[in-house]
């Protein structure tokens, strides 16, 4: 079983992103099609920091190699900024983020992307954060918002930049504030406003919403073309880490 979305140009034209979509079980890794992001929810049954790495390591080859077609686990490397990717699989993009125990991963064939997941139970002190980091506009639309809505509002603006970041390969050192979205009076987030010339016009991105369980806010971004989002839940991987099997 599974959903199946169609980010269209047409669903982007007004404020907001794309309505978060189900997670759907899935016993196995179903083929993944040219046009199609596959995103995967799992959930460690470790919460120790160490054991959900490792976990998400594994279930992360495990994808990978049943993507591919291969038997052995590939080589994982990262990029300048820490992105990382498969030398040997230049064709398989992926993108991997998790909080607390719980594990979001994607996967598109030629399609950079960025995914990022954050507990809404998380403690900070928002109103500071967007005023040192975000834009001006976003900081100041968040500050009019009635407390109870800012830290949701805040998570959701958060996991937006972080995933568009993702896609770049940049990390935070890049700028938060040079990403700039709409953010209407309720905290729903809107289409970048505002981006670098070099990252393409806004209008080129797509935002999806994810919320794959209570308390959990996520966002997958790509610039790109439309893509069929197809959103799992699975069981554990199968497959050991090589971080795992060594002594």
């Amino acid at each position: 079983l599974h959903l199946m979305h169609r980010a269209s140009a047409s669903s982007m034209s007004g404020m907001d992103a794309l309505d978060a979509i189900d997670f759907a079980p899935c016993a196995s890794v179903p083929p993944l099609a040219d046009d199609e992001i596959h995103v995967w929810f799992l959930a460690s049954g470790d919460p120790d920091p160490r054991a959900v790495a490792a976990f998400a390591r594994a279930a992360l080859e495990q994808r990978l190699c049943a993507y591919a077609g291969c038997v052995d686990v590939p080589l994982i490397a990262r990029a300048a900024r820490g992105k990382p990717f498969a030398p040997q699989l230049p064709e398989l993009h992926f993108n991997l983020s998790h909080a607390g125990h719980h594990v979001l991963l994607a996967f598109a064939r030629a399609q950079p992307l960025g995914i990022d997941l954050e507990r809404q139970d998380r403690r900070a002190s928002f109103d500071g954060i967007a005023r040192r980091f975000f834009a001006a506009a976003e900081a100041e639309a968040l500050e009019r918002m009635p407390p109870a809505l800012r830290p949701s509002a805040f998570l959701r603006l958060w996991t937006n930049k972080e995933a568009v970041l993702k896609a770049l390969g940049e990390g935070l050192g890049f700028g938060l504030e040079r990403i700039e979205f709409d953010l209407d009076e309720t905290g729903r987030v809107g289409r970048p406003r505002r981006l670098p010339h070099a990252c393409g016009r806004p209008d080129e991105w797509t935002l999806q919403r994810l919320e794959p369980a209570h308390g959990l806010v996520g966002a997958l971004a790509w610039r790109g073309p439309a893509r069929r989002i197809r959103a799992f839940t699975g069981p554990a991987a199968t497959r050991r880490s090589a971080a795992l099997q060594r002594p």
